[in-house]
C-alpha cells in the first residue's frame, strides 16, 4: 500500500487528486464501512482471496477522503477537502463579483472565512482535544480580521484619486486576493493556536508515540499557512485577468446574461487546479528529525526522524 510520507510533489499531487475527488462525497455509509474493513483485513493478514490491488486503492481512496486520520471519525461533508471545490466555487464566483458595495464585501469575505475556518478545523491535527471555546475565539478572529482587510483595501482603492473608473475596477477585482491571503493565515493560526499551545503527538516509523512537541506544531501551522497563501494565487487573480479579456469578446458583449455562467466556469477551473498544487506542496504526514525537537523528545526515541499529522 501507500506509503504514509510522500516524498516527492508528484507523488503528493496524485495522492490529494484522490483526497479531492467529489466523487467522494456520494459514498454510501455501507460502502465507507466495507472499504475500511478490506483495510483492515490487509493490515491483518486476513484479505480473503481474489481481492485486487485495484480494489485496495479504492477503499483507500474512500477512507483517507471520509475520515480524519488522527479521530477515524467522519468530516462533515463540505468541510471535507473533497468539498472544499463544490461548495467553494460559489463564493470565490461571489469575492469577485464586480462593483461591490460595503455590505457585500462583508458578506462574501465573512462567508468565505466562515466556510475556512470550519475546513481548517475540521482538517486540524486533532491528537490533543480542543474545546469548543477555542474554535468560537479562533472563528471570530479569523472573521473580524479577513472583513477588516478587505473593507480596508476596498476604501483605500475608491479614495485613490490617481485611478480612473476603469482602471479602479480592475484594481478592486484584485483586492480579495490579498486580503484572502491574509486572513487565511490568520484564520489557521486562530483556528488551530490550540496545537501551539499543547503541541501535537510526533511518531516513530513504526507509528508508535513519541511523544508531544510544540516545535512540531509551529511547522504543521507554518506549511499550512504557506498552502493558504498559495490557495487563493490561481483562484483569485487568473479569473479577473481571464474575465477582463473574455468580457471584451463579442459574444459576451451581445449576452452579459452569460457573464456569470462564464465567470463561475472559469473560478472552477481555476479552484480545481490551485486546490491540489497547494496542499501537496507538504506531505500531510510530514517528516522531522528529532535534533530539531525538544530534547525530550530526542531522548525519547533512537530514531533520526519522527513523523506529525500536518492537517490540511
Amino acid at each position: 500500500m501507500e506509503p504514509e510520507i510522500q516524498t516527492s510533489f508528484y507523488g503528493r499531487f496524485r495522492h490529494f487528486l484522490d483526497i479531492i475527488d467529489p466523487r467522494t462525497l456520494f459514498v454510501t455509509e455501507r460502502r465507507l464501512r466495507e472499504a475500511v474493513q478490506l483495510l483492515e483485513d490487509y493490515k491483518h493478514g486476513t484479505l480473503r482471496p481474489g481481492v485486487t490491488n485495484e480494489q485496495l486503492w479504492g477503499a483507500q481512496k474512500i477512507k483517507q477522503a471520509i475520515l480524519h486520520p488522527d479521530t477515524n471519525e467522519k468530516i462533515f461533508m463540505p468541510f471535507r477537502m473533497s468539498g472544499y471545490i463544490p461548495f467553494g466555487t460559489p463564493i470565490v464566483v461571489g469575492l469577485l463579483l464586480p462593483n461591490q458595495t460595503l455590505a457585500s464585501t462583508v458578506f462574501w469575505q465573512w462567508l468565505n472565512q466562515s466556510h475556512n475556518a470550519c475546513v481548517n478545523y475540521a482538517n486540524r491535527n486533532a491528537t490533543k482535544p480542543s474545546p469548543a471555546s477555542k474554535f468560537i475565539q479562533g472563528y471570530l478572529g479569523a472573521v473580524i480580521s479577513a472583513v477588516s482587510i478587505a473593507v480596508g483595501l476596498n476604501v483605500l482603492v475608491q479614495k485613490a484619486n490617481k485611478f480612473t473608473p476603469a482602471t479602479r475596477l480592475l484594481v478592486q477585482r484584485f483586492v480579495p486576493f490579498p486580503a484572502v491571503a491574509s486572513a487565511n493565515i490568520c484564520n489557521v493560526v486562530l483556528m488551530r493556536y490550540g496545537e501551539l499551545e499543547e503541541g501535537i503527538d510526533v511518531l516513530d516509523a513504526d507509528g508508535n508515540l513519541v511523544g508531544s512537541s510544540k516545535i512540531a506544531a509551529r511547522h504543521a501551522l507554518l506549511e499550512t499557512a504557506l498552502t493558504r497563501v498559495v490557495l487563493p494565487m490561481p483562484i483569485l487573480v487568473l479569473p479577473p485577468i481571464v474575465m477582463s479579456m473574455l468580457e471584451k469578446t463579442a459574444l459576451l458583449q451581445a449576452r452579459p446574461r452569460l457573464l456569470l455562467p462564464v465567470q463561475s466556469l472559469v473560478c472552477l477551473a481555476a479552484f480545481g487546479l490551485a486546490l491540489p498544487l497547494a496542499i501537496s506542496l507538504f506531505p500531510q504526514m510530514s517528516e522531522i528529525e528529532t535534533s530539531q525537537l525538544e530534547p525530550e523528545i530526542a531522548r525519547a526515541t533512537s530514531s533520526r526522524t519522527v513523523v506529525y499529522n500536518k492537517g490540511l
